[in-house]
């Protein structure tokens, strides 16, 4: 136990406790970095230090650092930042002086009951004098002894009276899920099949290790196929992730399964491909990771998330709500005008047959918050949308917290209304639940832009482009790639990915504009001219005036940059007015 402040660290348990006693919820992550401050010896903590120690083998932005510092600060009290200093020159270092405190006597380690039943005094612990203790302490455990018996049993009635109204996983489940990766087969008929089968299932199992609200254990070894004890029973999965690796002349394919352990009944099948030609074995086997386990990772979500939607519009019209929210999320990602209308229309006649169905809700939301930053609403109808959307995605929050699709609309439409610094933390717990999402990425990479973090940006689009999950959203962070690039100057650079974005989504308008910026400021003017027009042939009435995107909790930095950008389309031919 390390104690400073008041607070005391327990390391052996995983938890913070507060004066009172009482223990502090904090993530794993989290707890971990509040370890390493307190185990530091007062020494200033870099950022990167804390990134390496906190997230090993893992690419993470400083966004992830900066919200495990939010949290730690909320949990400590500590609005004034006095125990959690900021350091001159950057890092970080916990300014209480920390003690260490052994908790080895009996007592503490005895269970509560059995202390209420048998209050004598325990033999002391090896070492330590039975007069070195108080009577207070001796009967302060009783007494809390006590006080926990009457509580519980309080407990206990209130969930028999609960019981025949709540579900029984709702009252019995302790632990969450278990989840086993087994070792990926290899069925390639080739030398790096292998390396490559063991690599994958590695990264699969540190991106399941990774989420927040299920656990990764250990594959059952055979060994142990038929002992029937509780300890065997207890490490058992609930579900494993099994899977092959072929290869082609073109190509790399995962195949991969998750699998209700007790029924042995199948609960989803992906296949993710890789380029065999890829130079880079690394991202090869990225992108095969990234596309079996964002499936399974949303289906799990799915799983554990079931739909809030009336039980009578659940049987009726689940088939057909799946249906409609593939089509809008589909329109989301590869946006036209026209798909975005289609899709809007689909959605609304879907919510008129059933409107207390919170997944046709959120998806509609999700939708609309692309015609806002598309600029697809009149400023009054956005107006409007905007405040239907927010009351929609409050609800669906209070109904599905853990949601990956609730998470990824509210990201959205945080992003969309100019709450950039909040679209990064809700963002951020979007990953934590599939660390595969692209789209997610694409928004804190959107949100890190704004606040002029351009570099942080740029990292976060490779490392969304690495994943590519899902394909459909793949324009999205081409076109983010190529916008911090010409934000920053590196016009040069910008050209690719501006150019593959719009291979993809040829229809958007911005990113033609953002291509004939580069093409000026390299003395490509023809170029720069044809890509103005067809801009404006796609976003037609586009002047000097409505070009760039709402300023609104902008960094000034990033409002610099952009000016500098809209100078640059100006000048091969942007309307003035």
């Amino acid at each position: 136990m390390l104690r400073f402040a008041g607070f005391g660290l327990d390391q052996q348990r995983g938890e913070l406790r507060g004066p009172d006693g009482v223990a502090i919820k904090l993530r794993p992550k989290t707890f971990e970095m509040l370890r390493l401050f307190a185990t530091s010896g007062g020494r200033v903590l870099s950022k990167q230090e804390l990134m390496e120690a906190v997230w090993p083998n893992v690419h993470v932005g400083e966004d992830n650092l900066f919200q495990c510092i939010r949290e730690l600060r909320g949990a400590l009290g500590d609005e004034r930042r006095q125990l959690i200093k900021l350091a001159s020159g950057g890092g970080y270092l916990l300014t209480a002086e920390v003690e260490a405190e052994a908790e080895v006597t009996a007592e503490a380690e005895a269970p509560p009951f059995a202390q209420a039943v048998d209050a004598r005094p325990a033999a002391p612990a090896e070492g330590v004098p039975l007069q070195a203790r108080s009577h207070r302490s001796i009967f302060a455990f009783s007494r809390r002894a006590m006080v926990a018996a009457v509580a519980v049993t309080g407990v206990i009635a209130g969930l028999a009276v609960a019981a025949p109204v709540l579900k029984p996983d709702l009252l019995f489940r302790r632990t969450p899920p278990r989840i086993a990766v087994m070792p990926i087969v290899d069925a390639s008929n080739d030398s790096r099949g292998p390396a490559m089968a063991e690599e994958v299932t590695g990264r699969l199992t540190d991106g399941f290790a990774k989420i927040q609200n299920i656990s990764v254990v250990a594959p059952r070894s055979p060994a142990l196929a038929g002992v029937e004890s509780t300890s065997a029973r207890a490490a058992s999965p609930d579900y494993e992730i099994r899977g092959e690796l072929q290869h082609s002349d073109q190509s790399w394919t995962l195949r991969a399964r998750m699998i209700k352990t007790a029924t042995g009944e199948v609960q989803s099948v992906v296949a993710a491909s890789a380029n065999a030609d890829e130079a880079d074995a690394q991202l090869a086997q990225s992108r095969l990771v990234a596309g079996a386990g964002h499936v399974l990772a949303r289906r799990l979500n799915e799983m554990l998330e079931p739909s809030a939607s009336s039980p009578s519009s659940r049987g009726q019209s689940a088939g057909g709500d799946r249906v409609a929210v593939e089509q809008a999320l589909a329109s989301i990602n590869q946006t036209t005008r026209e798909r975005f209308g289609a899709a809007q229309t689909m959605l609304q006649k879907a919510l008129t047959d059933d409107p207390d169905n919170v997944d046709l809700a959120v998806a509609l939301a999700s939708l609309q918050m692309r015609g806002i930053q598309m600029v697809w609403f009149s400023p009054e109808e956005a107006v409007t949308v905007e405040a239907k959307a927010n009351a929609t995605l409050e609800r669906a929050l209070r109904a599905k917290p853990n949601s990956i699709p609730v998470l990824e609309a509210y990201c959205r439409f945080l992003s969309a209304t100019n709450h950039f610094v909040e679209s990064l933390v809700t963002c951020a717990k979007a990953l934590s639940f599939d660390p595969w999402n692209g789209s997610a990425l694409y928004l804190i990479g959107l949100g890190q832009i704004y606040l002029g973090r351009f570099d942080d940006a740029l990292t976060t689009f490779r490392q969304a482009d690495r994943y590519d999950t899902p394909p459909a959203s793949r324009w999205t962070w081409l076109l983010g790639a190529g916008m911090a690039n010409v934000l920053m100057g590196r016009d040069e650079e910008a050209l690719p990915w501006l150019q593959r974005s719009i291979a993809i989504t040829p229809a958007t308008g911005r990113s033609h504009l953002l291509l004939a910026a580069a093409y000026q400021r390299l003395g490509r003017f023809e170029e720069a001219k044809a890509a103005i027009a067809e801009g404006l042939r796609l976003r037609p009435g586009t002047t000097r005036l409505n070009v760039s995107p709402p300023m609104k909790n902008a960094s000034p930095v990033n409002i610099a940059a952009w000016e500098r950008v809209v100078q640059a389309e100006v000048d091969a031919g942007l309307p003035e007015q």
